[in-house]
């Protein structure tokens, strides 16, 4: 394959990948039903992994869990090598800048003291 073909595909990938994961317009060529079908479910999946990873977070914003995560998502699509618990954390930091979450309560160490 040589350079201007594998520009190409690299663009045509990121352009399916906007549309997937960022709410970007289906490519030529692509059927937008199912490629909304698709984007659901990958939506779906990774709002499940944020939701097993943070339940403190799900369950903290009950049933605004699924749009705020929505909003989320279009406005932060996964990054190539990112990992799950970093989203997780993404996401719970976002909700909180929001003011949908109150801040973290800072941990208190303490400490017994021995004689």
């Amino acid at each position: 394959m040589t350079r201007p073909q594998r520009d190409r595909l690299a663009a045509a990938q990121a352009e399916l990948l906007r549309a997937l994961l960022g709410g970007g317009e289906p490519p030529a060529g692509f059927d937008p039903d199912r490629l909304r079908v698709e984007a659901r479910a990958l939506l779906n999946k990774r709002r499940g992994i944020v939701a097993a990873l943070r339940p403190d977070v799900a369950d903290a914003l009950g049933e605004r869990f699924r749009p705020l995560f929505a909003d989320y998502a279009r406005e932060h699509p996964r990054r190539a090598g990112s990992r799950a618990r970093e989203d997780a954390a993404a996401f719970a930091d976002w909700a909180v800048a929001r003011g949908e979450l109150p801040p973290p309560r800072k941990a208190r160490w303490w400490r017994r003291r021995t004689s």
